[in-house]
């Protein structure tokens, strides 16, 4: 093993790889998790694969984990409730903490930050399960205009979503996005490209990482293309001129700082063919790093490998409540 590797070895110690989980994103998670935990033990770290559906989280403290890589996706993992446990545990993580996490999983939630912030994002209907009625589904159609989307509020990977061309098929759409989650959100369509942004780092040190222009076949970019297929292009360079690159980035980074994202997180966001005007979509807090995933991909356009990406994500591990010295344990 080299110096570096020992080092490394050293000065991380004992790392869980948090995988798997409960979610709808269980599979995802395990090929994020996976390659996460060879990239870092090809490092020298002496990680280790943790799954939370299958231990308890008081395992950790008890085996001597004293830091945790972050792999979850989704609900149980994404979502704040794993990091409020590894707070009270004292075992700093990566990603975001307990409020950012709760905030950016929540779509419509992350929505009400960017307005009160006067940050771009297509406009939206909330209705809720359990409380709508045929007439709310059609005033959702009537404000937002067709095409336009739906989906779960808390899901991720595109799990649930569909596009909507046409009045009749609203009720199916909300239906399906209510078997996964009891807010459902409807959201404007924006008709032109879909790029992401990753960034890395933490308040006045965040920085964005290359955008991505996603070329999805049909223009359907859904789970099946996102991880299982090979038609879709993933342009980086983006080819965006460079001033509106520029002002991409900048929207990514202050949607970033006003959730209070810390680490590490990737954007999502649709430019209108005719005005390009950004909008910010969603953010996510701990993306995937699977074969397909694009923060990997972003991060190679500046020379930074998979392996060196995964040991700078580990390093920005943090805690939100440090102890204070006097502390009780």
């Amino acid at each position: 093993m080299s110096q570096n590797n020992n080092q490394n070895k050293d000065s991380f110690g004992k790392v869980a790889v948090l995988m798997g989980g409960q979610s709808a994103e269980r599979e995802i998670s395990l090929m994020s998790g996976n390659g996460v935990l060879q990239a870092l033990r090809s490092k020298g770290v002496d990680a280790h694969p943790f799954d939370p559906s299958e231990r308890g989280l008081n395992e950790l403290k008890d085996q001597g984990f004293i830091r945790c890589f972050i792999a979850l996706h989704g609900r149980f993992g994404e979502d704040g409730t794993v990091q409020g446990a590894l707070e009270l545990l004292g075992i700093p993580y990566t990603g975001s903490g307990v409020m950012a996490s709760s905030i950016a999983i929540d779509k419509v939630m992350t929505k009400r930050v960017l307005c009160a912030e006067a940050l771009a994002t297509p406009a939206h209907v909330l209705i809720r399960r359990g409380a709508y009625n045929a007439q709310s589904v059609k005033s959702a159609v009537e404000k937002l205009g067709l095409p336009l989307i739906v989906k779960p509020a808390r899901e991720g990977s595109s799990i649930g979503l569909t596009k909507v061309t046409a009045a009749s098929q609203m009720a199916a759409a909300v239906e399906l996005a209510a078997q996964l989650d009891a807010d459902i959100l409807c959201e404007q369509f924006i008709d032109g490209d879909e790029v992401t942004c990753p960034v890395l780092g933490t308040g006045s040190q965040a920085r964005a990482l290359p955008i991505i222009r996603i070329a999805a076949e049909g223009g359907n970019y859904d789970y099946q293309n996102k991880y299982f297929t090979d038609t879709t292009q993933y342009l980086v360079p983006c080819g965006l001129p460079e001033g509106e690159e520029q002002r991409i980035s900048e929207l990514v980074l202050k949607t970033y700082r006003a959730l209070g994202c810390r680490g590490w997180a990737r954007a999502d966001v649709m430019i209108d063919k005719t005005t390009r005007q950004p909008y910010v979509l969603e953010i996510n807090t701990s993306p995937g790093m699977t074969s397909h995933s694009l923060v990997p991909m972003s991060a190679r356009a500046v020379g930074m490998s998979y392996e060196d990406l995964c040991l700078e994500i580990l390093r920005s591990a943090a805690l939100d409540y440090e102890k204070t010295p006097g502390a009780a344990a």
